[in-house]
């Protein structure tokens, strides 16, 4: 298994402005807890996706990251970096990160900003630039930003982007309806791939089942199809659902009665395709 979204918490490094909002999450998660627990499950490979640090710490962040990894044993093979494509400085920051091989691709969190962000003509600029980099582009929007969204992915049609945690669905609120017909429509874009991750942080965590995930996850396979699918834990958002553990079972659960290939597929082969890993 190779989990393609992995955060790493360390606050005596660097710092999460994000994280006095969030009490649950507002304590380290370091790599010696999530490699214990990642072991168990059978992960043998991760990425690291930002974790929105201090914007003056975003390519600390990443030497931080690179520098676990190349400890001997780690499970980190290349990270997911930060961003910002609304500012000036992007192309510069964008041609340091290119001459960088640990660096796999950028994500710019939208699903706590204004809806427009993605609509700056700069931003949009600047996103066209990853196209014949290699470099992916990770989307973390809500189901009502999925519209926009889709319109950057048309504008930027050769560049690769990842659609995270199945799109964001609000499962706790029973958002189904709202969320289904967007995620059929972005999936007719063939630059996108969708990463069944983070789900069980969007359900009620005290009464979700099988069955609560079942549509959602189920309904983004049958949008995408196996070929344009990755996993992600969302460690360590996914504590709030349950845990690592919990995740990686009720994944395998909701996969029961697919292929070997198909399952190989999603848990791996697509990842090392699109990421070139090893």
């Amino acid at each position: 298994m190779i989990d393609t979204h992995l955060h790493l918490i360390d606050q005596s490094v660097l710092t999460y402005p994000w994280l006095s909002g969030s009490e649950a999450l507002n304590r380290n998660f370091l790599y010696e807890k999530y490699a214990t627990q990642a072991h168990r499950v059978g992960i043998t490979h991760a990425l690291h996706m930002e974790v929105d640090v201090a914007p003056a710490e975003i390519e600390t962040e990443t030497d931080y990251v690179a520098s676990l990894a190349r400890q001997s044993g780690n499970l980190i093979a290349g990270a997911i970096s930060a961003c910002r494509p609304e500012e000036p400085g992007f192309a510069a920051f964008l041609q340091r990160q290119q001459i960088n091989p640990f660096v796999k691709g950028f994500r710019r969190v939208l699903h706590v900003m204004p809806d427009n962000l993605s609509e700056d003509p700069l931003f949009r600029e600047n996103i066209k630039r990853l196209g014949g980099t290699g470099l992916t582009f990770d989307l973390c929007v809500l189901p009502r930003q999925i519209d926009k969204a889709i319109a950057l992915v048309d504008l930027a049609q050769d560049v690769q982007f990842i659609l995270d945690h199945c799109g964001v669905p609000d499962i706790k609120a029973n958002g189904l309806e709202e969320w289904r017909g967007k995620i059929t429509d972005i999936a007719r874009r063939p630059n996108v791939t969708a990463k069944i991750s983070g789900v069980v942080a969007y359900a009620d965590a005290e009464t979700w089942r099988l069955e609560t995930l079942e549509p959602y996850v189920h309904h983004v396979v049958e949008s995408f199809g196996w070929d344009r699918l990755v996993w992600g834990s969302d460690w360590p958002v996914c504590t709030l659902g349950g845990g690592l553990s919990t995740w990686v079972a009720a994944t395998h659960a909701l996969l029961s009665g697919c292929s070997d290939d198909e399952k190989a597929r999603l848990f791996s082969g697509n990842a090392r395709r699109i990421w070139k890993l090893r």
